[in-house]
């Protein structure tokens, strides 16, 4: 899969690819934005591909494209959930780290998001599995000290140094309710302000791997009215749309 392009020269793309066997690595296009080059439409953002490539250094050239199955059809909302998934491999997988596991889970996201009219419940899921590929599991089912279980109504924050902490300010950032965490851990539907806390949740789950430097997918979350609604549109953006890394 593509999970970014942009230009390399008058002629040609530089992608990062996300493989089964490989993880993600960068690759020079050459040619791929003459008119008439072949398998130029392939290289887009949600569409399986067979790739081969030549070379040793860290930036490999492309130079053999074959369909591997339909593109996912993205549309509205949904697009821009795939963006952000796209944007979180991009910010946080090593290149060259292979994860077959995650490769999986990922088309199957993909496909939920295309699918489902609950896009919210996919991405949850989809960031703690990218958290626990990478080694960064958070321990979601007892509280900090180890021997309690997270009780369905109280509010937790989590410390990565220590992990979930009782919480007296249902409004502090990041806080969740016991029973939404546990809807979260088990994949079920969230309702009314469990989404909202789901949301808030992951983002601090997330921070510390993600660094100072905004998402660009989040910020066209906001400016589409992400956080007040996430009913799909039947508007379709192209995806020469995509966000910058």
């Amino acid at each position: 899969f593509v999970l970014h392009r942009r230009d390399y020269s008058d002629t040609s793309l530089l992608l990062e690819v996300f493989t089964a066997e490989h993880g993600r690595l960068p690759l020079v296009a050459k040619g791929a934005k003459r008119p008439k080059s072949v398998g130029a439409a392939l290289l887009q953002p949600f569409t399986p591909v067979l790739l081969a490539w030549s070379g040793r250094g860290e930036v490999r050239t492309l130079v053999r494209i074959e369909p591997a199955g339909r593109p996912v059809a993205l549309v509205g909302n949904a697009l821009y959930c795939g963006f952000y998934v796209n944007e979180l491999l991009m910010r946080l997988l090593g290149r060259q780290d292979p994860h077959e596991v995650l490769f999986v889970f990922y088309q199957a996201v993909l496909e939920e998001l295309a699918s489902s009219q609950d896009l919210d419940r996919p991405l949850r899921r989809f960031e703690l599995r990218l958290l626990g590929e990478l080694g960064y599991q958070p321990v979601l089912d007892r509280e900090a000290d180890g021997q309690r279980p997270v009780h369905p109504d109280r509010f937790y924050v989590y410390k990565v140094e220590q992990g979930l902490l009782p919480t007296l300010e249902p409004d502090h950032e990041g806080a969740i309710r016991g029973e939404t965490l546990r809807r979260l851990l088990n994949g079920e539907a969230l309702v009314g302000s469990q989404i909202r806390e789901a949301r808030g949740f992951a983002r601090c789950l997330l921070a510390p791997h993600l660094g100072e430097r905004p998402l660009h997918s989040r910020a066209l979350f906001t400016a589409r009215g992400y956080g007040r609604s996430m009913t799909k549109v039947t508007v379709r953006p192209t995806h020469d749309t995509e966000p910058g890394y």
